[in-house]
């Protein structure tokens, strides 16, 4: 018996009728062929199979979700969680920190002083203090992504394969909107700051929001030619769109392999990704910080119909902007000159997005997640610094928002000094479970690996059970 993968490899292309890879007359590479090419790579390997199975899923009776969405904020690299979230104001030095502490709306719970606008809007937050993060590692970043503890490609070959959370949610849900991708990554540094599909097939990978956002939006200082080129590619877009039309070509495809032309070739997409069009006030209320401005866009994304965004929060393509090991390392920087920057830009991001979203009336649908890989070491000054913490990936904290959710409560605690879980251990098992009860998901699905042998979606969870 063939296995399943060799099916996967060898399914038809979703846009083989646009011939993306024949020759045309004796021209070895044309205008026409990229073109073709370049659309079947922009809107997925088997994008109208996905359309189809989400619309199965629907007909035989499958839970909906309705307009459930996840936006989750990636802090790369992995947040102290003794400077940000759950803060030791009583501990020798070397432990608490070069931070004071400030009071939140929640009597009794402190926050770090840099993160004041998330203090006055704790009412709507909800911190985990107690989040098990053994086996996380990053570069790639996996374990977390896809709640799997064998994710961890370092000692494991097979780790790369488990599909991601965001990839589940995309195979079973697809997206709210059928003119747009069911999952996409913002901002992404690196692939190894994100997961991927894995066993699912490449089909359910995220969708790359940055080369759309390149394709649509025209960055500051391009010369004449670029603007010419980029014009022209736009006006190629528009012409195969209507030599489809013409031709009849579109009438003989399905319906989902139309809506599949429609996420590249329509004006839906294109314009959703477009921050142009958004009002200047809502530009301007974000501001002009490019984290900032990729959380908008994610708002934009799921309230155009995308299911699942993901924002890559680092600045370049190492480890992570998170990754605070010491001002004499850089370029991560330690607590004082590398995480302070950080964290006032952060507090506004997620509190103008909750808050966004409230105004918007999406802040029931959509669940918004802040986190990392993991904490840091409990003592300050690792690695020959001064200032520093190293990985810890014992336990860390993480913020969550929305959703419908319970929210105005801390759960779970650590020791004093931070470095163990003292009450309430979730494990990234649970985290799954909660993101697939939001979001309609079975929490008793399975895919199958590459053996055929079945595997379930969640590995040894169960929802969050305060949030619910």
């Amino acid at each position: 018996m063939d296995r399943p993968e060799q099916h996967l490899h060898s399914a038809r292309h979703a846009f083989s009728y646009l011939n993306a890879r024949t020759r045309e007359g004796l021209t070895v590479i044309s205008r026409r062929s990229v073109l073709k090419a370049g659309l079947a790579g922009m809107a997925g390997i088997t994008l109208p199979a996905l359309l189809r199975s989400r619309s199965e899923a629907a007909q035989s009776g499958k839970p909906s979700a309705g307009n459930k969405s996840v936006i989750l904020l990636w802090m790369t690299g992995g947040p102290s969680h003794i400077d940000t979230w759950d803060v030791k104001p009583l501990a020798p030095p070397e432990i608490r920190g070069p931070f004071s502490t400030i009071g939140s709306k929640l009597p009794g719970v402190l926050l770090c002083e840099h993160l004041p606008k998330q203090a006055a809007m704790m009412d709507k937050l909800t911190i985990i203090r107690s989040v098990d993060a053994r086996m996380s590692n990053h570069e790639p970043n996996q374990v977390f992504q896809t709640a799997n503890l064998d994710a961890e490609p370092r000692i494991n070959p097979e780790a790369e394969k488990y599909p991601a959370i965001a990839s589940v949610v995309a195979k079973y849900r697809g997206a709210i909107q059928p003119a747009m991708p069911p999952s996409v990554v913002l901002n992404m540094q690196s692939r190894s700051h994100v997961a991927w599909a894995g066993y699912l097939g490449k089909q359910y990978d995220p969708f790359l929001g940055n080369q759309v956002g390149s394709l649509f939006k025209l960055p500051r200082g391009v010369d004449l030619d670029r603007i010419n080129r980029r014009r022209s590619l736009t006006r190629q877009f528009d012409r195969l769109r209507r030599d489809l039309d013409l031709s009849g070509s579109m009438a003989a495809m399905d319906r989902f392999e139309q809506q599949a032309v429609d996420i590249v070739a329509g004006q839906r997409a294109q314009q959703v990704f477009d921050l142009d069009n958004e009002p200047a006030a809502a530009r301007d209320r974000y501001g002009s910080h490019n984290w900032c401005q990729q959380a908008l866009l994610a708002r934009r994304l799921v309230e155009a119909g995308v299911s699942f965004v993901t924002i890559d929060l680092s600045n370049h393509g190492g480890s992570g902007t998170w990754d605070n090991h010491g001002d004499n390392i850089p370029p991560y920087g330690g607590i004082s000159k590398g995480l302070q920057p950080l964290l006032p830009v952060f507090d506004h991001l997620l509190t103008t997005l909750v808050s966004d979203l409230e105004e918007r009336g999406l802040l029931n649908d959509v669940l918004v997640i802040a986190m990392g890989e993991f904490g840091r070491t409990p003592k300050i000054g690792t690695q020959g610094s001064t200032d520093g913490r190293d990985h810890w990936p014992i336990v860390m904290s993480m913020t969550l928002a929305g959703g419908g959710m319970r929210h105005g409560q801390v759960i779970g605690s650590t020791e004093r000094d931070g470095g163990q879980i003292k009450e309430r251990a979730v494990t990234p098992g649970d985290l799954a479970a909660t993101i697939y009860y939001h979001m309609g998901v079975p929490l008793e699905g399975t895919y199958l690996d590459s053996r055929g042998r079945p595997r379930y979606f969640v590995d040894h969870g169960e929802p969050i059970r305060e949030l619910l």
